[in-house]
C-alpha cells in the first residue's frame, strides 16, 4: 500500500534501531568477545556471526511481544521488562547510548512541522536516559514506553493512546519503527507505517508486514517528507 503523505499530521517514532543505533553497538560488543574464535567464523569476520545473532535473538523477543499481545499478558510482559531493566541498565553504564547518524537534525526539523510521540517497548527510565543523553526530550510532545499502558506494541493501544495525548486521530499518524511489532502496530491503530533498514529488521519482513515505505535510515525521513510530502 503506497504512503499517503496527505494524511499524515502525526508522527510516531519507535527508539531501539530506529533512533538508538542499538543494533549496531550490540553487534560490535558481541564481535569483540567473538575475536578469540575468528578462524573458525564465516569468512573470518566475527562481526557476520555478532549480527546474525542479534537477529535470532531479536525474532524471538518480537515473537514474545506477539504472543502475549496474543493472549492479553502485557500487563505482564511489562512488569518483565521492568525487571530486566534493571541489570540492563548497570551492564549499559560502559555503553553509550549511540543514536544513528543524521537522526537528531532529522528530529529537529520535523518536529517544527508535526507533532512527535516516541512509541516503545522499551522501559520508562532506559527510554528516557537515551531520549535526555542526546538532547531530544523536548522535540517530543508524548512518550509511550513499555510501561504506559496496559497493552504494548504489537497491540495497537500504545499507537492510539499517542495520537489522542497528540490530539490527532490514529488514522492520521505516521509510525516508524525498524521492526514488523512496529508495522503491526501501526497498523492495528490505523496508522500509516515506515519501516527503516538501520536496526534489526530485513527489507524483506518490513515488505511482508506491510509497511507502507522502506527507507534505508531514519534518517531519510524528513528529505523524504520534504520532497514528496506536502510543503513543509
Amino acid at each position: 500500500m503506497a504512503l499517503e503523505l496527505n494524511r499524515v499530521r502525526a508522527l510516531c517514532f519507535d527508539v531501539d534501531g530506529t533512533l538508538r543505533d542499538t543494533d549496531d553497538q550490540y553487534v560490535d560488543r558481541l564481535a569483540s568477545y567473538l575475536k578469540l574464535v575468528t578462524p573458525f567464523l564465516p569468512r573470518r569476520d566475527p562481526k557476520i556471526m555478532a549480527r546474525r545473532t542479534i537477529m535470532a535473538i531479536e525474532d524471538p523477543g518480537n515473537l514474545v511481544l506477539d504472543l502475549a499481545d496474543r493472549l492479553g499478558i502485557d500487563n505482564l510482559t511489562a512488569r518483565l521488562l521492568r525487571a530486566i531493566e534493571r541489570p540492563r541498565r548497570r551492564m549499559n553504564i560502559t555503553m553509550k547510548a549511540l543514536i544513528i547518524p543524521g537522526v537528531s537534525e532529522m528530529l529537529e526539523a520535523l518536529h517544527l512541522h508535526y507533532p512527535m510521540a516516541i512509541v516503545s517497548t522499551r522501559g520508562e527510565r532506559a527510554t528516557l536516559d537515551f531520549l535526555d543523553s542526546h538532547a531530544l526530550t523536548g522535540l517530543f510532545q508524548v512518550i509511550a514506553t513499555g510501561q504506559t499502558c496496559p497493552r504494548t506494541k504489537p497491540h495497537a493501544m500504545p499507537v492510539r493512546w499517542a495520537a489522542e495525548q497528540m490530539g490527532v486521530a490514529p488514522e492520521t499518524c505516521l509510525m516508524i519503527g525498524d521492526t514488523k511489532v512496529d508495522i503491526r502496530a501501526g497498523q492495528a491503530a490505523g496508522a500509516q507505517t515506515v519501516g527503516v533498514l538501520c536496526g534489526f529488521g530485513t527489507e524483506d519482513e518490513l515488505q511482508k508486514a506491510g509497511a507502507s515505505l522502506i527507507l534505508n535510515s531514519t534518517a531519510d525521513l524528513a528529505s523524504y517528507l520534504r520532497q514528496y510530502g506536502p510543503e513543509m
